[in-house]
C-alpha cells in the first residue's frame, strides 16, 4: 500500500520542491531521496508528463563538469495544480484521520 500512495503523492512532493527553486532531475531525486526511497527511473518519466501537462518549462544550464544540465521550472499552471493537489492532500488526510483517529471531529459529526 505505501508504494502505491508513494507513486500518487510524487508529482505533488515534484511539483513542491520546484516551487521552492528551479532544479534539474538528478537534484529533486536527492532532495526527495531525504525523506522517501526513490530512484531517478521514476522521476524522469514523470518530468515528462509534467512537461505535456504545461506544469513545468526546461531550460539548459552549461556545467563545467560535464554535458549541460537540463532544469525545470514551474509555470503559472503548475503553481496553480500545486495549489489544488495541496488541498486535495489535506482533504484526504482528514478524512482518513477522521477513521483512524478515534473522537475525532469528523467521526463526531457522523454520529
Amino acid at each position: 500500500m505505501k508504494t502505491q500512495l508513494k507513486k500518487g503523492a510524487l508529482e505533488l512532493c515534484v511539483l513542491a520542491v520546484l516551487a521552492r527553486g528551479d532544479s534539474y532531475a538528478y537534484d529533486i531525486v536527492n532532495q526527495l531521496s531525504r525523506s522517501m526511497a526513490i530512484s531517478e527511473g521514476t522521476v524522469y518519466p514523470l518530468m515528462r508528463r509534467l512537461q505535456d501537462e504545461a506544469w513545468v518549462t526546461t531550460y539548459l544550464v552549461e556545467s563545467s563538469a560535464g554535458p549541460s544540465r537540463k532544469y525545470y521550472q514551474l509555470t503559472p499552471a503548475g503553481h496553480a495544480a500545486l495549489a489544488a493537489m495541496q488541498r486535495e492532500w489535506r482533504e484526504f488526510v482528514s478524512e482518513i484521520d477522521s477513521v483512524l483517529v478515534p473522537g475525532s471531529v469528523a467521526m463526531e459529526h457522523q454520529q
